[in-house]
């Protein structure tokens, strides 16, 4: 064990790799309120709504209404299109500013119940996978090329791996 933290130990390595995958490749959630300004209520098209958006798995959706009019059911794809509120998956109505977790890449289709969904609040959006954009390297001299971002992390993550070695080292 006293050699597995160790600059050239294993799991030192498998730190230094995990903490990069885990910092450089994430886009950190985001919390979208449902309808812009405006909210969940009539009036406001939100096919336009979710087509301006770019929704990932982890992402956050708030929806803000008044709970005596409205709710906000998840549904299947053929209740969305029939705007059926029998049978739903999830209740999301709580208190008016009620938030839902996109926890998987998929579809999810939203509609409010007593009616109002024939009078248009409903909701389909598909969540991806974040993938990040490719980093586009600007000219080099040696032809490497690391961002500044990554070079801030990588210097972090050696920092602390040298701190803990350290630490092991003079103390266990």
């Amino acid at each position: 064990m006293e050699y597995g933290l160790r600059r050239g130990g294993v799991l030192w390595w498998t730190m230094v790799v995990v903490v990069l995958t885990c910092t450089v490749c994430q886009q950190p959630p985001q919390l979208f309120q449902v309808g812009g300004k405006k909210g969940w209520t009539t009036g406001v098209n939100y096919t336009e709504w979710a087509a301006q958006q770019r929704l990932y798995a982890g992402d956050w959706l708030l929806f803000r209404f008044d709970k005596h009019y409205y709710s906000v059911l998840e549904v299947n794809e053929t209740s969305y299109q029939l705007c059926n509120d029998q049978n739903f998956i999830t209740n999301i109505t709580r208190g008016g500013r009620d938030v839902f977790n996109l926890t998987q890449a998929r579809p999810y289709y939203f509609l409010s119940g007593g009616g109002y969904c024939f009078q248009g609040m409903k909701l389909a959006i598909n969540v991806e996978v974040y993938v990040p954009a490719p980093l586009a390297p600007p000219p080099s001299k040696n032809g490497v090329y690391i961002s500044t971002e990554i070079q801030d992390t990588i210097t972090v993550v050696v920092w602390i791996a040298l701190a803990l070695d350290f630490l092991l080292k003079y103390f266990y």
